[in-house]
């Protein structure tokens, strides 16, 4: 069980942790979308120094004059002296300016970013960086930048990681909470032969939720990994949806919901095992959304370049706010529903999908219904 639990973390560890590496490359890149940067090395710092040294030459030269119009013998011991004791003098002078403007520009801001690394690494993702700049930037207020959106993602993986293990952990819960309490009742003696029969029944349901869960889990990992390489083979499209419709037969008619087709004629050349994960889980998904004695329509057309399926259904629909999420792993946006699933199906046809480099996407309304259409290049 731990090493599952692992591998849950680790699918939905991936997608945030290619945004984290996206922050890392812009700021080693020095990407940014701020406006009036300026370097620490900039045309700004040349004119400081080159004033810088025609003020220390001035001086000297100045003393140099002043020194030779004052004394009719100057000595090279006097004018040496002199001159280097001013050098001297100034370059005291240069290095505590110098000394002082390192720990503004760059002890400062190196001492800020430490300190927020340091409290990143023990855990604390609730850190914000105060630019140094607010209207020119120079790059360490690109790191500060940089830093403080990683930290942002970090602080949503922590809070989304939660999440997922107490979503994860009340699926594989309840159905094993089912299993142990009815494999008790079994025990007693007291049991007529129907209900031994009805109590089994309900431990081989528990147990088929949960080996579907795993077996999803397992496919959507080997999908994120890139360990399915579609296969392309021509074969006829319009016969696979048929059968997948003819698949849920059972469950259909427990509903009394009505199927109406309009499937033209299709062949492709694609891979058919990850097409069948895409209409068995569209398909499973209108019947559960769909009420007693609603309708389901699948259409297939043939176009010229691609075929385009539709999948709707008199169902529920989808707010706003949970379309948004649905292709999301373990997003469950109707937490009402008496048909509760473990909210992969959708991230499984989004990521095949993907991977046939196809387009899906999705129109609903509350209380009238929901339609997928998917579109695959021919």
């Amino acid at each position: 069980m731990s090493q599952f639990m692992d591998l849950v973390i680790k699918q939905f560890y991936m997608k945030k942790s290619n945004n984290i590496k996206k922050e890392m490359e812009n700021i080693m890149n020095g990407n940014s979308n701020k406006k009036g940067k300026y370097g620490l090395f900039s045309l700004y710092n040349f004119f400081a120094f080159f004033f810088l040294t025609m003020s220390v030459c001035g001086v000297n030269l100045a003393l140099y004059t002043n020194l030779i119009r004052h004394q009719e013998n100057p000595t090279f011991f006097n004018v040496e002296f002199l001159i280097l004791g001013n050098l001297v003098f100034i370059s005291l002078l240069m290095s505590l300016v110098d000394s002082l403007r390192r720990k503004y520009t760059i002890g400062l801001p190196v001492k800020k970013i430490l300190n927020a690394l340091d409290k990143m690494s023990k855990g604390n993702f609730e850190i914000f960086i105060s630019p140094i700049h607010t209207k020119r930037v120079n790059e360490f207020d690109e790191i500060i930048d940089g830093i403080n959106r990683m930290t942002e993602e970090l602080a949503k993986l922590e809070t989304l990681r939660t999440d997922v293990i107490s979503n994860v952990s009340h699926e594989i819960k309840t159905p094993l909470a089912i299993i142990q309490n009815y494999a008790t009742l079994q025990q007693s003696s007291a049991l007529s032969e129907a209900e031994r029969i009805r109590n089994a029944q309900t431990i081989v349901d528990a147990t088929n939720r949960l080996s579907r869960m795993i077996t999803n889990i397992l496919k959507l990992n080997k999908l994120e990994n890139q360990e399915i390489y579609p296969t392309a083979e021509e074969y006829n499209l319009s016969e696979q949806l048929r059968c997948n419709v003819l698949y849920f037969e059972e469950s259909l008619t427990e509903k009394n919901i009505t199927v109406e087709t309009e499937i033209e004629n299709s062949f492709i050349a694609c891979d058919k095992d990850l097409l069948d994960i895409v209409w068995s889980n569209l398909i499973s998904n209108a019947i559960k959304f769909t009420n007693y004695g609603g309708v389901i329509t699948v259409s297939l057309y043939d176009q010229r370049n691609s075929i385009e399926v539709l999948i709707k259904d008199t169902g529920s629909g989808i707010d706003h706010e949970t379309g948004k999420h649905i292709f999301e792993k373990f997003y469950q946006g109707n937490h009402n529903s008496i048909h509760q699933g473990n909210g992969l199906g959708l991230a499984m046809v989004k990521k095949v999908i993907d991977i046939l480099k196809g387009d899906i996407n999705v129109t609903s309304e509350v209380g009238v219904g929901t339609t997928f259409k998917v579109k695959i290049k021919k």
